[in-house]
């Protein structure tokens, strides 16, 4: 259950989440369901742009979108002027590495856990450019083996990127620890947080990322097409974006342009003005509820569905790692996890599924199937993971 430590006004919450009374909704790692202030700023805006026009109603909206950055940055412990605002977290993440100044030869240290588009870019770059990607091995509690780390370290690496929170689990990789090495050896540190921004405090200062990338649909409750981008002194020192505009550039003479100082440069020109806006008052009512408290009752929900999940026979949980959040891995013994997610979805209970094929250094490799991906959020109840639970044995019994 739920400890006193971590209550929050869960019925007002609710109150303000109409999609509770529609759906059990556990895919809140997929996209979680906004709060009406969030709604209500994206169709405002939207509004206004069909009353006034575009331009006029971005130029309406200065102020405003200005604050964005302002909590972006507050959110995670930075300055607005470090703080970039892009359509995804995966074209965050790519803008900042895509735009590193690789060498042939530069070693890459990568982790069991990394996402897959994150895999998929590292193995491009190592054919066009000829880096070297490491992958570092999980320790005994199934999170990034920090010695290992250390000892690729000492022979040398250009960059270490790491998921924070995988997609396909439970796992809360050890980032502190992580940006401490990095920091001693002084290798260029880039944390993925697609999955970690607003579902765990995030501080870049403690952590010592260079790079930090997120996502407004997931635990931050924000619009569908928003992600952010936090650059560090060295990030901006050292990273030319892999294509520019009239945004990221200014264009000082016939033959030559100025790129800008801050991290702006990783944005550009055109962009979704209305999603922008209800991404800072997405970002905005999670500062409001404290970061610490909705962690704390999230994680503790997660931690109450994985024991009930393990309680029910057939059922086997696998999620790793000594920290744990809100996503809960399971397999059903004879029934596919596709096939699961399906029947539960007809009870109106939403959850996703996590392949082997996106996570071929972590699933495969324990021989383990897709899975079924149940995430809870701060908005679920107790009552919503008992009634899940018997659900799960309910189609276990009847398949």
């Amino acid at each position: 259950m739920i400890s006193r430590a971590t209550e929050l006004p869960v019925a007002e919450i609710r109150g303000a989440t109409p999609g509770v009374e529609n759906v059990l909704h556990f895919n809140n790692a997929g996209s979680a369901l906004p709060p009406n202030i969030v709604v209500e700023t994206v169709v405002d805006h939207l509004r206004r742009e069909a009353a006034i026009g575009g331009y006029e109603a971005a130029d309406e909206a200065s102020g405003r979108l200005e604050r964005v950055y302002e909590s972006l940055a507050t959110l995670i412990g930075a300055q607005a002027e470090q703080m970039a605002v892009v359509e995804n977290a995966t074209r965050a993440w790519d803008m900042a590495v895509y735009g590193y100044p690789f060498q042939s030869g530069d070693r890459v240290l990568i982790c069991r856990a990394e996402y897959v588009s994150n895999v998929i870019a590292f193995l491009q770059l190592e054919r066009r450019l000829g880096i070297e990607v490491v992958l570092i091995e999980d320790d005994a509690d199934g999170q990034i083996d920090l010695g290992h780390l250390e000892r690729e370290l000492d022979l040398g690496a250009a960059m270490v990127a790491m998921t924070h929170a995988p997609t396909n689990g439970g796992l809360i990789n050890p980032a502190v620890a992580v940006g401490e090495l990095c920091a001693n050896s002084g290798t260029f540190f880039v944390l993925d947080a697609c999955q970690s921004a607003g579902q765990v405090p995030l501080d870049v200062a403690e952590i010592k990322c260079d790079v930090l990338s997120g996502t407004g649909r997931k635990y931050l409750r924000g619009p569908r097409g928003t992600g952010f981008l936090f650059a560090g002194p060295r990030a901006l020192e050292r990273i030319e974006p892999p294509f520019l505009d009239l945004h990221a550039a200014e264009w000082t003479s016939e033959s030559d342009y100025e790129i800008r100082a801050d991290a702006r440069r990783f944005e550009n020109w055109e962009t979704n003005y209305a999603g922008k806006l209800g991404l800072g008052a997405a970002v905005d009512y999670a500062l409001g509820m404290g970061i610490d408290a909705t962690s704390a009752r999230l994680c503790s929900l997660g931690a109450s569905l994985r024991s009930a999940l393990e309680s029910v026979p057939g059922v086997s949980v696998h999620d790793k790692g000594v920290e744990r959040g809100g996503i809960v891995t399971f397999a059903v013994e004879g029934v596919e996890s596709e096939k699961l997610k399906t029947q539960l979805s007809a009870q109106q209970m939403n959850t996703s599924t996590s392949p082997a094929g996106h996570a071929r250094f972590d699933l495969p490799h324990r021989g383990l199937p897709t899975l079924v991906r149940a995430s809870v959020h701060y908005y679920n109840t107790q009552e919503e993971v008992d009634r899940f639970v018997a659900a799960i044995d309910a189609l276990r019994q009847g398949n």
